[in-house]
């Protein structure tokens, strides 16, 4: 059994509606049933009542609500209590932040705070994007940064979570340099000759990315699939041997480019425009209104943290803004 089942029966409990629990527990409806029928496998028995309209709980559903609210704070207490053990010489803060932006974005970033608010303690979650979001949600952690774009936004309430946008990120297609410093392998490619594709998962957010930036390019790309990962890092490293061509963020690929080993695809030439298969997401800092209330420690600091963030963006977009 897994800790977010509960969780998930008690927001059904307390909602009667799996269209709505699915949504504050942001993720699909089709998941969210799933994960309520494996608890109900697990149990042995029927929670909810799937007869009736709306939603309502059976007799064991009734006695497991009370048996799980019960669980789930003394798991809350539990994790309290530990924190509290932990070792950690004073207030950290717990950040979740995606793989690619925790090994580029995260460490300079955190540099410039420290610079204005002195050393921070800090723990680090390496997740995707979908589990960073959950984590906040859930309590897990303190602060999230994570990617955004419209076309795949993350639904956060905006009347329980805060929001900072703190730069932003394109996404570009990259291909190893040959022997004479040219692109090995160039775009749009063609029918006949497809160009080796470095893909992403389907699940992971860059990967989402990807397909709106193939979906709308002004022109048909080519591209013949040959590898797939989730770690932008697993795409750089096969792109960089050579492999294909691969999506990379502009921050993961810097140094390579640089050093002119990884070149820019879309960069643009006499007869093609710069950009046209790149995409720009925004960078984003969220936390939890209502936790960033509390009194402790941890969430003073967190609170010192969010404002002086907030400073620094009010102070870019002045100056964008007088430029």
């Amino acid at each position: 059994m897994e800790l977010k089942w509960l969780e998930d029966f008690v927001s059904l409990a307390e909602t009667r509606s799996f269209s709505r629990s699915a949504e504050l527990r942001h993720i699909t409806q089709p998941a969210f049933s799933r994960r309520i029928q494996a608890l109900e496998a697990w149990l042995g028995t029927e929670l909810i009542d799937r007869s009736v309209y709306p939603t309502r709980l059976t007799q064991a559903g009734q006695v497991f609500y009370e048996q799980a609210l019960a669980m789930l704070s003394q798991f809350h207490e539990a994790r309290t209590l530990l924190r509290g053990q932990g070792g950690a010489p004073t207030a950290t803060i717990e950040f979740a932040v995606p793989h690619t932006l925790s090994l580029t974005y995260f460490p300079r970033w955190l540099q410039r705070i420290e610079a204005r608010l002195g050393r921070i303690h800090t723990r680090l979650r390496a997740l995707n994007v979908h589990d960073a979001v959950l984590s906040l949600v859930e309590g897990g952690v303190d602060l999230v940064i994570g990617y955004h774009h419209p076309s795949h936004p993350v639904a956060l309430d905006p009347a329980r979570y805060d929001m900072l946008t703190l730069g932003t990120e394109p996404i570009s297609p990259f291909s190893a340099a040959s022997k004479s410093g040219r692109a090995r392998y160039t775009l749009p490619a063609s029918a006949e000759a497809p160009v080796p594709y470095l893909s992403y998962t389907p699940n992971a957010y860059l990967g989402r990315m990807t397909e709106v930036i193939i979906a709308t390019a002004p022109t048909r790309l080519y591209l013949d699939k040959v590898y797939e990962t989730d770690m932008a890092e697993g795409l750089k490293a096969m792109a960089l041997a050579g492999h294909g061509v691969a999506f990379l963020p502009h921050s993961a690929v810097e140094d390579a480019v640089e050093e002119g080993r990884l070149i820019r695809l879309d960069r643009g030439t006499r007869g093609t425009p710069a950009g046209q298969f790149t995409l720009t997401m925004d960078i984003r800092l969220y936390r939890d209104k209502l936790a960033s209330q509390g009194d402790d420690r941890r969430q003073a600091l967190a609170r010192s943290l969010w404002d002086a963030v907030g400073a620094e963006v009010s102070k870019v977009a002045a100056q964008a803004q007088a430029g």
